[in-house]
């Protein structure tokens, strides 16, 4: 062989060694690619959620076993890693559903997650794309079986069981007027509505501050308050850290017969220099600001993702319905507006009307609905004033106010 030929061979032993090399990091850059990079889970009463997150879709399988009950779950595509491992350590003592989670490499391309129960369960698996600066999901919300838990007081689990069918309006009563005066001759039902929960921590602050926390303290001051009221009742329409689907936080106020809606939030802008307590009521032409527009975005994105009767007629169905939604928005309009004026009292206005976006929890056709954005907590001196108790037991006081001042106009006596 000549020196020439050898140092040709040796050019293209190189250059294949090379190759393989590169192809080699290729797949090992895909695989690091497609691991899980956090795992949370949360309980809560009515049903336990767990999220797997990854850069790049999972694939699943499922199955249940029983003696004892379990779940398993065999993710296609990842390998075991530390974030994996520690499934389990998440599981608390007081979950009403899982008693223990262990997980492995079951073959070379497979992850199985085996989760012992504590009763028999409903699973519903289900994937879901980025959203909102969070990565693709794989989650796991575990229902109790039929009949395992009564539903005649809070209709949640109900309605979830509905919305995860793609029917959450099956159960939900026809648009009839209600029995009596709200207020007068029977107590007025208010639904709260605490923004975010759960895997969703809505805004956060620059110093850690979750909106979910907030709303939920600032709900429930505002729910002792209206419990105290002689001709109210309350309803909530989550009072722990769980996550409910928009449309089923709207299902839920129909289903309870609510005669109005008030959803609490403590947003953030992209700038720290917005400040200031707002009310929104819903807009079906688009949003009246640009930070009305981006406020909607944000929460509409937070979910996963009312009718009227109809009469068969889709025509008159689309009348009937315009009909009915532009009543109830300009009672919100109304109500807004007393709540507002409150607020203006304890906190700085971001703006001085009552904002209309698109909001996808205002959207019951027939329950007047605002979304009180109580200040901003993007901004390091209103998260502050956030945490505290006293600001919260300011802005329960205020939305009550609020809600007495709307009625004692005569807010919803063309509603019955």
């Amino acid at each position: 062989m000549t020196d020439e030929n050898h140092n040709l061979g040796r050019r293209r032993l190189l250059q294949s060694v090379a190759a393989s090399w590169m192809l080699s990091v290729s797949r090992i850059g895909f695989a690091a690619s497609a691991q899980v990079v956090a795992v949370r889970v949360w309980p809560a009463s009515a049903y336990t959620r767990l999220t797997l997150e990854s850069s790049t879709p999972l694939k699943y399988k499922q199955f249940l076993l029983a003696n004892p009950h379990r779940v398993v779950i065999d993710i296609e595509g990842v390998h075991l890693n530390s974030v994996l491992k520690g499934v389990g350590h998440q599981i608390q003592q007081s979950d009403p559903f899982i008693k223990q989670a262990r997980v492995g490499q079951y073959d070379q391309k497979t992850v199985r997650l085996v989760m012992e129960l504590k009763q028999p369960i409903n699973p519903h698996v289900f994937t879901l794309k980025p959203v909102a600066g969070i990565h693709n999901r794989l989650v796991v919300d575990l229902y109790p079986a039929d009949g395992a838990v009564s539903t005649d007081d809070d209709p949640l689990l109900a309605l979830l069981e509905d919305y995860n069918k793609g029917d959450v309006a099956r159960t939900l009563p026809p648009e009839t007027a209600k029995d009596g005066k709200a207020g007068r001759e029977r107590p007025l039902v208010i639904m709260l509505d605490p923004g975010h929960g759960g895997e969703d921590p809505g805004a956060i602050g620059k110093y850690k501050t979750r909106e979910k926390d907030i709303v939920l303290q600032i709900a429930r001051k505002l729910q002792k308050l209206i419990q105290r009221e002689p001709n109210m009742k309350v309803h909530m329409t989550r009072n722990e850290d769980v996550f409910i689907p928009l449309k089923v936080r709207v299902a839920k106020a129909r289903k309870l017969h609510a005669d109005l809606f008030v959803s609490i939030h403590a947003d953030a802008f992209t700038s720290r220099a917005a400040r200031g307590s707002s009310v929104f009521a819903l807009s079906t032409k688009g949003a009246t600001s640009s930070a009305a527009r981006f406020l909607a975005q944000t929460q509409n994105e937070s979910d996963q993702i009312g009718g009227v009767s109809k009469s068969g007629d889709r025509y008159l169905d689309h009348t009937l319905f315009d009909l009915v939604q532009t009543a109830t928005i300009n009672d919100s309009l109304k109500f807004g507006k007393e709540v507002l004026s409150r607020m203006g009292k304890i906190n700085h206005l971001h703006k001085n009307k009552v904002d209309q976006a698109g909001f996808a929890v205002l959207k019951a056709p027939d329950i007047p609905s605002i979304l009180v954005e109580t200040a901003f907590i993007s901004n390091v001196e209103e998260e502050r004033k956030l945490k505290t108790s006293h600001f919260q037991q300011k802005v329960a006081e205020s939305i009550l106010a609020g809600i007495k001042a709307y009625f004692a106009q005569g807010g919803m006596s063309a509603r019955r």
